[in-house]
């Protein structure tokens, strides 16, 4: 029987071997240093904010994995070598394979920085940061405050985690304002006031220079690198980015990038060696996406294409139009196709922002053939399927705006704002954009 084995039980990994127990009845194994089962990643911050256990984070209940077939192996993958199709274990056992498939995830970035191993400091990645948050973060008098390096969405969530126990944070971003590298301005700024509001210590266009400990190798301070000042802490959150997680593949004959390289068929150089998820690295860019995308939905995708091609239907991973949705403490984030910091040459952007400072919508759009490119929405939730449809048939910005009430996808009673944002259209662009009978209707039937 084909012994498939899997390393890493993320959702690429998980959803690669439900699918491939679903077509076949081949051996299957996973394996994973971190847990034993699947959990939810993105599910951590909602336990330690105490809104669930961490048994309500694992989609499955553990007769789940023997009723299906699915061999769990808890243990940490130190060498692949693919001419023997074996994987030896850091305890040096060793396990034989016929497929292969290298579902790793990422790890947080660290950049050399002095202290950056000491008790104290951790990502918030895996369930052992969230142990290490519990261990050394527990309440306000045990962590009187709590600095974090890096301004993603894994920054953001740590901040909102620790403010949910009335510990103070620090959150140094390196960059102008939160998000700049993704957001367009006014967007950001939106998010900078949501941090402070939430009396969050918002640092912007500051670096880290250096973590201090005692004598015990407890974090006790950081220094920041342009002016030197000296904050006390007792935990640092480092969230500056992650990276592909596949140091234990060097020297190893599969090709590395930053992450492992594959083609469209999420086939590696080597034959029967398989990459997904964030640890694996497109040789080209699939249109406008970046080569490696640390996104959960892209992952669950890639899972279910390469469980087709190791059951004999080999097809290309297509993951269609750019989406990504985010939470910046009270504010919902979506955004679908693509919305550039700045406009492109042929684009143009319309910005809508509500009186409150807290929703706001940008539609960028090709200013010569008026074509819809993408949104972002702040604080508004919007039907995934209607912009999925929107792009694929290369809509124009006025059949967007006609029809944006049958885009929202706001919960009834809440305020809807599409006659607003369609009159502003109008009066910038000199234009008379109705919206739709049956657009209308909507809106007033949930007035």
């Amino acid at each position: 029987m084909e012994h498939v084995v899997i390393i890493g039980n993320g959702i690429s990994g998980v959803t690669a071997a439900r699918h491939i127990r679903k077509l076949s009845d081949k051996k299957i194994t996973i394996i994973s240093s971190e847990t034993d089962e699947f959990f939810s990643r993105t599910a951590l911050m909602y336990v330690y904010m105490g809104h669930m256990k961490f048994e309500h984070t694992q989609p499955y209940e553990s007769w789940f994995w023997k009723k299906n077939k699915i061999n769990l192996k808890n243990g940490f993958v130190s060498k692949v070598d693919s001419s023997e199709k074996e994987i030896e274990f850091s305890t040096g056992e060793k396990l034989s394979y016929d497929k292969l498939i290298i579902a790793t995830g990422s790890k947080p970035n660290k950049f050399g920085w002095p202290g950056q191993d000491l008790k104290g400091v951790m990502g918030m990645y895996h369930k052992q940061d969230l142990e290490a948050l519990e261990q050394y973060a527990p309440n306000n008098k045990v962590c009187k405050r709590a600095i974090i390096v890096g301004g993603g969405l894994i920054g953001i969530e740590l901040a909102e985690m620790l403010h949910s126990r009335n510990i103070p944070v620090t959150f140094l971003v390196r960059e102008d304002s939160f998000w700049d590298k993704v957001l367009p301005m006014e967007e950001s700024a939106m998010i900078n006031r949501e941090i402070i509001e939430n009396h969050i210590d918002l640092r912007l266009g500051v670096n880290l220079k250096e973590i201090k400990s005692d004598k015990k190798g407890q974090v006790t301070s950081v220094i920041i690198e342009e002016t030197g000042e000296e904050i006390p802490c007792n935990v640092v959150g480092l969230t500056a980015g992650v990276s592909p997680n596949v140091d234990f593949l060097k020297g190893s004959e599969i090709e590395l990038g930053r992450g492992v390289k594959v083609n469209r068929f999420l086939e590696t150089n080597i034959k029967d060696v398989y990459a997904i998820g964030d640890c694996a690295e497109q040789h080209e860019a699939i249109g406008l996406r970046r080569p490696i995308e640390a996104v959960w939905y892209t992952g669950r995708m890639m899972g279910e294409t390469v469980a087709q091609t190791i059951c004999a239907n080999r097809i290309q991973y297509k993951p269609g139009h750019w989406f990504n949705s985010a939470k910046f403490i009270d504010i919902e984030y979506q955004t679908y196709g693509w919305v550039w910091p700045q406009p492109k040459e042929n684009e143009a952007h319309f910005y809508w922002e509500h009186d409150s400072g807290k929703k706001c919508i940008r539609i960028n759009y090709d200013k010569n053939t008026q074509e819809f490119l993408g949104i972002n929405t702040l604080g508004i939730r919007m039907r995934h399927e209607f912009f999925d449809k929107v792009l694929n048939e290369k809509q124009s910005v006025t059949y967007t705006l006609e029809h944006l009430a049958d885009a929202n996808f706001d919960p009834e009673f809440y305020k809807l704002h599409e006659s607003e944002i369609v009159a502003k259209f109008n009066k910038e662009n000199n234009t008379n954009i109705q919206l739709k009978k049956k657009s209308w209707k909507r809106i007033f039937s949930r007035v």
